[in-house]
């Protein structure tokens, strides 16, 4: 049987990809201005940092891999700084923030690659909603069974990220109640959610490629998990997050995930089956429509708790594995929640 290549990397590296907004800043409305930018963009540093979005109402910026917080830091500060430089004579502004507050989706542009073409074809009305703002966090692993037990390891925090990072109480003008709007708008896409109950990289590798000959993906980047396996880069992915309003919290959030996966590769401690999927979408809605005060129970010993609280109890399982500065950053967005 095939098997996926999986390219090694050094454990717990982290890369972040952050989607921002465009906006007017004098209006503050979303405005699709990225043709615009891309066209202007001609410092060949910045065109493999810097890339377009679905919409042109968006742009990403994708930082390097790193091995401590502090230099991931300096890198999106000083990418953040460049792009205030080339829009500084006119009238375009960059925010994070999970949704805009009072943008209409069906207003949005797609921006005219092949990719993103391609992908409005195939699903309408759903390519311009997507215009929400998230950010990916990457995690390197040394091996594809490790990416999978950290896929499926990862999954019972996945309502603590949404909790932390949530940014997205307003959608298309009104206030959704929810404290991540965002985290339910990709629901409606093909191959979105958890991945399925995978118990090594040769069961994952059979599932890509039956997949891929169905004529349903082609790469990896046709799955929108929650949580995914990226064997070309040799991380794995987590896609809950929205996009914080600052570049330090979305670094204290890449601490956080680094953290945390440094202890579950280590230590082992949970037990992978498909029991941990039971409770999943109760606890992921939680802290969509509740955030930190939501409520979480466990999968593992069906205990319920403030999904806050839970955040505690994690950072004091890993507090002993980290250094000083990454866990004083994380408590230091923590406390402003």
């Amino acid at each position: 049987m095939k098997v996926l290549p999986f390219k090694t990397s050094k454990k717990v590296s982290i890369g972040v990809e952050l989607e921002f907004q465009i906006i007017d800043i004098h209006s503050f409305s979303l405005i699709s201005r990225a043709k615009e930018f891309f066209r202007n963009l001609n410092e060949i540093n910045y065109k493999e940092r810097i890339k377009p979005e679905i919409t042109q109402s968006m742009i990403e910026i994708n930082s390097s891999i790193h091995h401590a917080p502090t230099t991931l830091l300096q890198e999106l500060l000083e990418l953040q700084s460049f792009l205030k430089s080339k829009t500084a004579s006119t009238d375009i502004g960059f925010c994070g923030g999970g949704t805009h507050p009072f943008q209409q989706w069906s207003m949005q542009k797609i921006y005219p690659s092949q990719r993103y073409r391609k992908i409005s074809r195939r699903f309408r009305y759903l390519s311009k909603r997507a215009t929400v703002f998230g950010q990916h966090i990457h995690v390197g692993c040394a091996s594809g069974d490790d990416a999978i037990y950290l896929t499926h390891a990862l999954a019972r925090y996945v309502p603590q990220f949404i909790a932390l990072s949530a940014s997205s109480p307003f959608y298309q003008g009104i206030d959704t109640g929810f404290f991540s709007a965002r985290s339910s708008i990709f629901n409606s896409f093909p191959s979105s959610g958890v991945m399925p109950y995978f118990k090594d990289w040769q069961e994952f590798s059979n599932y890509f490629y039956k997949m891929r000959d169905w004529g349903l993906i082609k790469t990896m980047k046709d799955i929108y998990w929650d949580i995914r396996p990226k064997p070309e880069f040799g991380t794995v992915e987590i896609r809950v997050f929205d996009t914080p309003l600052t570049i330090k919290k979305s670094v204290a959030m890449a601490a956080y995930v680094q953290a945390l996966a440094l202890y579950l590769l280590m230590e082992r401690p949970e037990l992978i089956s498909r029991d941990l999927y039971y409770l999943y979408n109760y606890n992921r809605f939680q802290a969509s429509r509740f955030g930190p005060s939501g409520t979480f129970i466990n999968p593992y010993t069906n205990q319920h708790d403030l999904i806050l609280d839970d955040v505690l109890d994690t950072m004091k399982k890993w507090s002993n594995i980290r250094d000083s500065l990454t866990v004083m950053l994380i408590l230091q967005v923590l406390e402003t929640m």
